[in-house]
């Protein structure tokens, strides 16, 4: 089981975790969340828990007092402690492995223009974002981080390579999908997808990503070409394909 502790001002906002995959998870055993409000720590006699900046500035700042508390006193510090930051390294595959492969790991959620850098400093947390804009507080991309890091956990999805089989984990990204009937309003399912030639099915599956991944996203089709294992065990079919899309970059 892998434990996640959300450390939120606001832990009504995490009702989705309690849904679909991941509430299946939490149901089977296999993940364990708690959410911590560090408000619940604070000394002060109103339960505040942020400041004016040092040095002036818009907004406010979290203060140091009630997170410190709050992860010693629930010993926090003694797994991986992860911030929700805008300046942090982007959310990438190799990021949510490391996670989902923690038995135990901390999520601090900010709020206002973010919290005390000594607490950062203090437990060595690690800044993380996913992507190059602003939200309101940490706890959206608390849950796209959850979310996206506990698929990765083995027994989580049905198939056990149903994970890294998926889109964009594969080197490319996913081709178009198609459900009965077949022949909606006139628009027709491509006739291989029920061809019943398993060969030429994977085929079109490989050209339809490059095809897709080359007009979205030419900067990971590129990375997907220029690693030798991606060629390996591939038809001939499949090899020529991908050589063409080399020469279209």
């Amino acid at each position: 089981m892998m434990k996640i502790n959300i450390v939120t001002l606001f832990p009504e906002m995490f009702v989705p975790l309690e849904e679909s995959i991941m509430g299946r998870a939490r149901e089977n055993g296999l993940l364990d969340i708690r959410l911590i409000n560090p408000r619940d720590y604070s000394t002060n006699k109103h339960k505040k828990v942020d400041d004016y900046p040092f040095g002036g500035g818009q907004g406010m700042v979290m203060t140091p007092q009630p997170l410190f508390d709050c992860i010693r006193k629930n010993e926090l510090d003694k797994g991986k402690i992860y911030y929700m930051s805008p300046r942090g390294d982007v959310l990438n595959y190799e990021k949510l492995r490391e996670i989902a492969s923690l038995s135990e790991a901390t999520i601090l959620c900010g709020h206002y223009e973010g919290i005390d850098q000594r607490v950062l400093d203090e437990f060595q947390v690690e800044e993380v974002s996913i992507g190059d804009f602003i939200l309101t507080g940490g706890e959206l991309a608390a849950m796209v981080m959850v979310d996206a890091a506990t698929r990765l956990i083995p027994g989580v999805l049905a198939g056990e390579s149903s994970a890294v089989e998926e889109s964009i984990y594969s080197g490319l990204l996913e081709h178009d999908q198609y459900t009965q009937p077949r022949e909606f309003q006139g628009i027709e399912v491509p006739e291989v997808l029920y061809s019943g030639n398993h060969g030429l099915i994977d085929l079109w599956k490989l050209e339809e990503s490059m095809r897709i991944t080359l007009a979205r996203r030419p900067d990971i089709l590129r990375e997907f070409l220029d690693r030798e294992e991606n060629w390996k065990n591939r038809t001939k079919a499949e090899k020529k394909v991908m050589e063409n899309y080399r020469q279209l970059l």
